[in-house]
Order: structure tokens, then sequence, then C-alpha cells
């Protein structure tokens, strides 16, 4: 048995992993609420509407042995993929505050409230978000402020604005500041015109504001203090929802956004990698893939047309994360698209470096496909290319990676305005550095272009 390492803050219970399955322990201080939330049905319906992550009971004497001993045990089914805030696009983001906030409206309305608002508990199965924590749900009392109220401006409205009204990415900010963006580091960087809004003006500036005048030995935050009604309540979650709801980045173009049509090779190339893909998902059947620079998704597509259960994608390019994540939430397809910069991927971070699990960590794929990609590391950011392909071919044991040589167009764009210190970078040095690694399934040469698809398998 082990404690998950991000499930420590709440005394009420802990996440337990056994066997490759996920319990959660509910001890003695947190019996009061679950078993309320239990009895009233709200934990039932929360799970039939799609907001909470399943659950059954079962034995405490499953977990017989861990300290506390638990009053009650509930199983979870594992998620494909368990995904962090600063790896979200915009999109993202913004669909996990408004679920957020229909989740907590929806609870209202059955008597229940969250006691906190981290992001940290909001999970995505394919592009949909999902609660995760239980034990957040209690009862709600007539008259109680709203305790998450800063906790939701940092961890989703502040990155929102930050994004929305400045067109930042928070994501590096947020990944070294886990508790988000305080109201009164962003307030600085907002125009008085950003700030003309209720919304800014209570949650961020207001917000700001009584955190100032705590620091300077004020009263404190007497916005805990205050009586807050039901009806007054939901009309600031409703506004809120509103306001995120009206949100959108500002018009701006990316490098690698028009990549699947503005490339060095044409419609009968591509179809020669479309066909490459299928044969790998069609033979291996993945139960999850990972498509290494997804782009807008052609080719995850492809994998899942062709026997794929579901696949993660990664990019570092958030125009094309807006694509793939539009796209792929339209179709209600098992794609989650997520930022990676690839040469500094998340790391393990937080609490103890365990709270927040590293990128490889996470990384349990059954195939993987990394087309386009590697010469952005080899070439774009000085990764020797054997260990460029040791990086790639240990996130799954089967997959696919193709090789740009020099000639290629795109090689060529990346060499124009800078010296080629790399005499290595072949496709020789490539096919051998992949055959120290793995068996060679296939090799095949993309005519006309110089790339080569290679398709390698661990076992």
């Amino acid at each position: 048995m082990l404690y998950d390492p991000g499930s420590y803050r709440d005394p009420s219970g802990r996440v337990v992993i056994k066997d490759a399955r996920v319990f959660r322990a509910i001890f003695e201080a947190g019996r009061e609420p679950f078993e309320a939330a239990l009895s009233s049905g709200v934990f039932e319906r929360s799970i039939e509407r799609s907001h909470l992550l399943g659950m059954e009971k079962t034995e405490a004497a499953m977990l017989a042995g861990i300290d506390p001993q638990p009053c009650h045990v509930v199983e979870h089914p594992r998620l494909d993929f368990v995904s962090y805030p600063y790896e979200w696009c915009f999109s993202a983001l913004k669909a996990a505050a408004i679920f957020h906030l229909d989740f907590q409206l929806a609870l209202l309305g059955d008597g229940f409230t969250l006691s906190d608002a981290t992001a940290y508990n909001v999970q995505f199965r394919n592009t949909k978000p999902v609660f995760i924590d239980h034990l957040s749900i209690v009862p709600y009392a007539e008259g109680q402020p709203w305790i998450g109220q800063r906790q939701f401006a940092m961890q989703f409205l502040n990155p929102l604005l930050l994004w929305s009204k400045k067109g930042i990415a928070p994501n590096a900010w947020y990944r070294g500041s886990l508790e988000g963006i305080a109201p009164e580091d962003l307030l600085p960087l907002l125009s008085w015109r950003d700030k003309l809004s209720f919304t800014v003006l209570a949650h961020v500036v207001a917000q700001a504001k009584l955190q100032q005048r705590a620091i300077k030995g004020g009263s404190g935050d007497k916005a805990t203090e205050r009586q807050l009604n039901r009806k007054g309540f939901e009309a600031i979650l409703i506004g809120l929802r509103d306001y995120i709801a009206g949100l959108s980045l500002p018009k701006s173009d990316t490098v690698w956004g028009d990549y699947d049509h503005n490339n060095s090779y044409d419609e009968d190339k591509r179809a020669i990698k479309h066909a490459f893909v299928g044969r790998l998902a069609s033979e291996v059947q993945p139960h999850q893939l990972f498509d290494i620079g997804c782009n807008s998704g052609d080719y995850s597509q492809t994998a899942l047309d062709h026997g794929a259960k579901s696949v993660v994608g990664f990019d570092f390019d958030f125009g094309a994360l807006e694509a793939a994540f539009a796209r792929f939430d339209k179709a209600g397809a098992p794609v989650l698209p997520l930022w990676l910069d690839a040469t500094n991927p998340s790391p393990a971070q937080g609490w103890a470096s365990a709270e927040r699990k590293s990128f490889n960590q996470r990384a349990e794929a059954d195939s993987m496909v990394a087309l386009a990609f590697i010469h952005h590391l080899a070439i774009a950011r000085n990764i020797p290319l054997d260990m460029a392909v040791d990086w790639l071919v240990s996130l799954a044991p089967t997959g696919i990676i193709e090789f740009p040589d020099k000639g290629d167009a795109m090689v060529r764009k990346l060499l124009s305005t800078r010296e080629d210190i790399f005499p290595d970078y072949t496709e020789e040095a490539f096919v051998a550095h992949v055959g120290a690694r793995a068996r060679i399934v296939e090799k095949v040469r993309i005519e006309g272009s110089n790339r080569l698809l290679l398709r390698y398998d661990r076992g």
C-alpha cells in the first residue's frame, strides 16, 4: 500500500494505492460530512451528472494496517492520465473553472458545498472535467462565507485574466507557484481598463487590498467573517461563471499553429504517415497512446480510427493545442491535449518534491508517436541525438519516430540562422541509436522527401 503523495492536506482522509487500485480512506475526522453526503444521495447524483468521479463502497478491512484505521473505504476508477493546471491550454483551464462553479452551484441546490476551491481537485476525462476529491464535499450552513474565494481567484480566475487580458500564458508562473497567481501579484499588471469590471474589482482588486491590509497588521480578511446567505453565494458564483464564460484569447499567430497545413510535404506524403500510424494502432491496439508534438491532432485521430482507445497529445504551441482541444471536445473523442516543453517537462515538486509527480512518473503509455518532432530537440534545443532518442523511446514500449535529415526544408529553416554544430545528426546515427535501445520493427522512407519513419518495439 502507498499513500498518494498529493493526498496529505486533509485530515479527513487519504488516497491509497494498492495493487494498482485507487482507494480513499475516510478517517474519523471525516466521518460526519462523508456519511451526511452518502445518506443524502449527493454523491450518487453528482456521479450521475458526470460532475464527480465514480466510487464504490468497500470493506474497511481492505486497507487493514494503515494508521489511523479508516472508518470507511471507497474505491475509485483509475484515471488514464493525471494532469495539472500548469499543463492545460486556455480552453482547458476555462472549462475547468466553469465546471468548478457549475459543480458548486449544483451542490448548493443539494444542501452541500465545497470546502476549498483548488484546481488540483479537477481532472480531465478526455476534454471533460471531473471532480476527484469526494471529501471536499461538505454540508452547507446558511450564512457561511465562501471559504474558497481567494483560492479560486488564484488558481482559476487570475491565470485566465493574465492570459485573456495580457496575452501571457501563465503556465510557467503557475508551475513555479503551485498555489496559483495571487491577486496582489496580478494587480500591478492590469490596466485601469482591465479593472472596469465588478468581477475584477471584487475578486482581484478587493482581495489584493485585503491581503495588503493583513500584511500591514490590519484586521485581516473580514470577508471570512461576514454572513453570506445562499442566494448571495449563488449570485457570486453565477456572476463569476458568466464573466469567465466571456473571456477569450487575444488574436495572435503562433509559430506552429498552422503546421499541419504549412509544412514540407504534400497530401500524398501525409497519407504515408497516416498509414504508418494506422498500422501501429491497428496491430498494438493501445489503451493509451502518446502523440508527442500532436499539433491540431490529425495523427491522434488516425490512431483512434485504427484501434487506439485513448490519446494524450502534447505540444509546446498553444495555438495548436487550442485547435486540438476544440476539435476533440466537439467530437467527444477520447483525446486530451496538454502543454509540454519536452526539454523542460513538469518536474516532481511540491511538498517533499513528491506532491505533484513529474511528467515521466505519470508517463505510462502503451505506445507513442513522435512525428516531425525530433529535430526540434536535436537542432533547435541542442539536445544530443542519442539523448533525444533515449527519452522518446523511454516513453512507451512501442512507437514511431519520424526523422528528417539536414536536407529537409524544416531542418534547413532551423539551421538558417545558426551555425551547424550537429555533425552527428544523421539518419545512420539515428537508426543506430534506436537499434541500440529497441528492436526496429519497420522503416518507411517518404519518397520525394528527406524523412524516414521508424517503428520500434522495446519488447
